[in-house]
């Protein structure tokens, strides 16, 4: 969660909502990075869960993550958590809960819904303070 939180505040100093990602496989290696580049990019699937996990398929020469963990500093949305599951990610751990998009237990439950082939563990709350307050903060000096 340590990296992540500095990719998240990279994120943030550029002017992109502050959160960071990364993937690591099964020995915790980090396998993979990333942090939101909707706005240096002009794309909006530039979220820094779908960063990180394309960098790690890179990695690994597959889009099959198994065995890996997704480490994020808020909740995934659905298209994240979609995503995760698509890339048969086994863990995901993040920080602050999203009580408007979360897609990870708090809006909507993507990840563990049992009418879906694919599921993940899920860890939430990690340094939910410290995420937390990067997003505050950015949010607070827009306003």
């Amino acid at each position: 969660m340590t990296r992540a939180l500095a990719l998240a505040g990279m994120a943030g100093a550029d002017g992109e909502v502050p959160v960071g990602a990364v993937v690591t496989d099964a020995a915790g290696n980090v396998i993979g990075e990333g942090r939101n580049l909707r706005e240096t990019t002009g794309d909006p699937t530039a979220h820094a869960e779908v960063v990180a996990l394309r960098a790690a398929a890179v990695s690994l020469g597959s889009w099959n993550l198994a065995g890996c963990t997704l480490v994020v500093t808020l909740e995934p949305c659905v298209m994240c958590a979609g995503a995760a599951l698509q890339s048969h990610l086994s863990r995901v751990v993040f920080g602050a809960w999203d009580d408007k998009a979360g897609a990870a237990g708090s809006v909507h439950d993507v990840l563990r819904d049992r009418r879906l082939p694919v599921r993940a563990e899920v860890v939430g709350g990690v340094r939910a303070e410290e995420s937390a307050a990067l997003l505050q903060e950015f949010f607070a000096a827009r306003r």
